[in-house]
């Protein structure tokens, strides 16, 4: 059957450089519109991304809401920019304090941004903000990549109630992304302080990669394996908790993307 799939990425191509992610990200969505299915597409509007080139532009009617981040006002921005050889509109969440930088999510030197956590719960908060303006109420929510990674909680705990929320089902994709060190340690307590009140928030009291991830999957109805090089911890965790998982497979193999709509289907 088809499904309205909002699809979270944390990368696209060809907005940013190729990768596993951003290739699967870029074929993923054109495949499934392509399949009947209606589609949304959000990424973050990184600061490196060339907004001619790629022929960005703002979108007024959607623009312009304060979001409170630990207590201070954000201005939401929202971009949108079309992939012509695939007729598959992205649309871009920005904001001066948090996406203007000319990088995703380091530094020359390598270097984690310190406010990574902020600038994912911003984007969370912004991508479901923008879909209720768009008053399109999607079926299913696929999270791709860890930055992603505070969708899943808000649409399970903050707009749970919500008519445009309150039947989707949420897929989490797995891939090789993590990252050494942590989230800034009062991560949990800013999400807390979004209106979320969950005892698995107690998980992120040290927010590392593998917790985060723990963290997530507590909230998905789906785990996707989307890379040969998961983290294995991550990957046993999301074995063991029994829900719905398709397994890695090459994006080369015949009927790849088919395996995704039967997957939709089973989790709704």
């Amino acid at each position: 059957m088809a499904s309205k799939i909002l699809y979270v990425c944390q990368q696209i191509a060809p907005y940013l450089p190729e990768t596993e992610a951003s290739s699967l990200c870029r074929a993923l969505v054109q495949a499934m519109q392509e399949r009947g299915n209606e589609i949304r597409t959000f990424m973050p509007r990184y600061g490196c991304i060339n907004e001619r080139r790629h022929q960005l532009h703002e979108v007024i009617r959607l623009s312009g809401m304060n979001l409170i981040i630990d207590d201070n006002d954000h201005q939401l921005i929202i971009k949108v920019a079309s992939i012509p050889s695939a007729r598959v509109q992205i649309y871009f969440i920005d904001n001066d304090d948090y996406f203007s930088r000319k990088a995703v999510l380091q530094d020359a030197d390598g270097n984690f941004f310190a406010d990574n956590d902020e600038r994912a719960i911003f984007f969370a908060r912004g991508v479901l903000e923008t879909v209720k303006k768009l008053r399109w109420a999607p079926t299913v929510v696929h999270c791709h990549g860890w930055f992603t990674g505070v969708v899943p909680v808000y649409l399970k705990k903050v707009f749970a109630d919500d008519p445009i929320f309150r039947n989707v089902k949420v897929v989490v994709s797995l891939y090789e992304d993590a990252f050494t060190g942590k989230l800034n340690k009062d991560f949990n307590v800013k999400i807390a302080g979004e209106g979320v009140k969950d005892k698995n928030l107690s998980i992120l009291t040290e927010p590392s990669y593998e917790n985060l991830c723990r963290f997530v999957m507590e909230y998905a109805d789906g785990i996707v394996v989307a890379s040969p090089d998961v983290d294995g911890k991550v990957l046993d965790i999301a074995r063991a908790s029994g829900k719905p998982m398709l397994e890695y497979r090459s994006p080369e193999e015949e009927g790849f993307f088919d395996n995704y709509n039967r997957f939709y289907d089973e989790i709704q």
